[in-house]
């Protein structure tokens, strides 16, 4: 690519198009998951504490793409909801592990199905075959090639 060289035609760039994609995702999400009483930014939480119980709020919050703040206002609403604990006081450091109560594993699971319907609705103009190749390569573009 030349030094100087433009974007160009943004219905012709990579990018736009994954912020489409991004957009059109969180909207379906959006409107599924209105009816549980969750926000994206909820069930991204209850979906990563479900895989990994006893995230800290700074891993959290990385994982989720939002900031400290923001993941704390996140885990007290989920947490006053009943679907989270955390202690009081941190075992060591700073650190308040958190954990889904049975509330919140069945409020994640209902979030889970919705979701994975509204993944599998945008997706369905893909084959499995092509929607792998897509993960991998999307994958491929956050994963740093290893060095020689």
């Amino acid at each position: 690519m030349k030094q100087h060289e433009t974007v160009g035609a943004v219905d012709k760039s990579v990018g736009y198009v994954i912020k489409q994609v991004q957009a059109a995702l969180n909207a379906a999400m959006d409107g599924v998951l209105r009816p549980l009483g969750l926000t994206v930014a909820q069930y991204a939480c209850l979906e990563l504490l479900g895989q990994h119980p006893g995230l800290s709020n700074s891993e959290l919050a990385r994982r989720a793409f939002v900031t400290r703040q923001s993941m704390n206002l996140v885990l007290r609403r989920l947490q006053e909801r009943g679907m989270l604990t955390r202690p009081d006081q941190p075992a060591h450091g700073r650190e308040l592990p958190t954990e889904l109560t049975p509330a919140g594993r069945t409020t994640l699971h209902q979030a889970s199905v919705a979701v994975r319907a509204v993944e599998q609705q945008l997706f369905s103009p893909l084959s499995q075959t092509q929607q792998r190749r897509l993960h991998d390569d999307l994958a491929a573009c956050v994963t740093p090639a290893p060095t020689d």
